[in-house]
């Protein structure tokens, strides 16, 4: 297949997703669904899985990771509510499809990422967005260096949300992310006030799990 034939294949299966998966299932942001039509997801898909890049699963990268199923990515962005002046820090950059996603919607975007050989991917893949910058370290420690943030996205499902994440968000910011609770994961969303923190479910969703974040197991007797 020529460069030509393979880019048309690859709108095609864009739009597709854009019809079936995103307009029918809540993400009713028109500017996250533009965006979303807009952004070459298989361009951040190891190229031996690109034909499934915009199937509604997820996609292995290796090392134990994965990048989230697009609609679940779509349901955390749009829940988000990114507003083009938001600095936003993207938690689970993997190869940087939902940072550029995020580049389109915010004012600039930090992207943080564990896995070394997942964040050099995701700065070559992220080379013209000029308004994102792809950081390394531990996930459930978040980026202070860069906040606070008006919104943080965890893209992928965590246990809990740690404190020190909480603590990077501005107050009235919104933090999206995925829960992982015994095996089923789903989306969550919650606003930081000067009371306190918490997440209200919002979706039932297959997500990626995340590494780093598990509870330390409780001491029985």
């Amino acid at each position: 297949m020529d460069g030509s034939a393979a880019t048309l294949r690859f709108e095609d299966m864009r739009h597709a997703m854009v019809v079936s998966q995103l307009r029918t299932s809540a993400v009713d942001d028109s500017r996250v669904v533009k965006v979303m039509g807009e952004v070459p997801r298989e361009r951040f898909v190891p190229a031996a899985q690109r034909a499934i890049a915009y199937h509604d699963r997820e996609v292995a990268l290796g090392n134990g990771r994965a990048m989230n199923p697009p609609l679940a990515s779509a349901r955390l962005v749009t829940e988000a509510d990114v507003a083009s002046t938001d600095r936003v820090l993207l938690i689970g950059a993997a190869t940087g499809y939902t940072a550029a996603v995020l580049a389109k919607l915010a004012g600039s975007v930090v992207a943080l990422e564990a896995d070394a050989t997942l964040a050099g991917q995701a700065r070559d893949a992220l080379a013209g967005a000029g308004n994102v910058t792809v950081v390394e370290g531990p996930l459930a420690a978040g980026w202070a260096e860069g906040g606070p943030y008006d919104a943080i996205v965890i893209d992928g499902a965590v246990d809990s949300v740690p404190d020190a994440i909480v603590a990077q968000v501005k107050a009235d910011g919104r933090i999206v992310t995925g829960i992982a609770d015994r095996g089923v994961t789903r989306l969550a969303a919650g606003r930081r006030s000067e009371g306190g923190f918490g997440l209200a479910d919002f979706a039932d969703t297959d997500c990626v799990v995340l590494p780093g974040f598990a509870k330390p197991p409780s001491f029985q007797f």
